[in-house]
């Protein structure tokens, strides 16, 4: 039986001006976030506005314009305000440590405002700070539905479920900076 001989053809690799080309455009492509981010500006717009209205609706029960206010409801206006201002909160570490950790460095150096946060951010600690915030939004949101349990119109199967969502958030939470204070340990 004749042998046969096949002969193979080398693969052409990439070359290194291919591979650096290549490696480039996936690098630029981190600039397809950027927009994003300024999506979540025009979102921190709307919450402005609704802290705005939220505000008028308390000063105008406190003087007498609008619905008069009592304890309770005035209680709900100022937690509706706090919720406000958590959730810009978070859309700011959101919008500044996400843009400085996954696009483009922000160059605050010696910035007499930059925030102390932003000097040591990573994805880690991003998430950590983003859920911490979470569980406090939803301690705010809890607190607002045991305030407004005494009106009847939130079921004790909503204040369970609510209840249960937030212990969610908080052992979420806490798994989320142990792994990153186990991270951070040296072996």
């Amino acid at each position: 039986m004749p042998e046969t001989t096949t002969t193979t053809t080398p693969q052409a690799s990439p070359t290194p001006r291919q591979r650096s080309t290549i490696g480039m455009a996936i690098f630029a492509s981190r600039w397809l976030q950027a927009p994003l981010y300024f999506g979540l500006i025009v979102a921190q717009a709307v919450y402005v506005w609704q802290f705005l209205k939220e505000l008028w609706h308390l000063v105008e029960g406190a003087f007498g314009h609008g619905e008069a206010l009592n304890e309770s409801s005035t209680m709900l206006l100022v937690l509706g305000l706090v919720d406000v201002v958590m959730i810009s909160n978070l859309l700011i570490m959101v919008i500044i440590g996400g843009y400085e950790t996954f696009v483009s460095r922000i160059n605050l150096a010696d910035h007499p405002d930059q925030p102390e946060w932003l000097s040591h951010v990573n994805a880690n600690v991003l998430k950590t700070k983003l859920a911490m915030s979470i569980v406090g939004i939803s301690s705010i949101h809890l607190l607002r539905t045991f305030i407004e349990s005494d009106s009847g119109r939130i079921s004790p199967e909503t204040m369970l479920w609510q209840t249960l969502i937030h212990l969610t958030f908080v052992v979420s939470a806490l798994a989320l900076a142990l792994i990153d204070k186990m991270s951070q340990t040296k072996h």
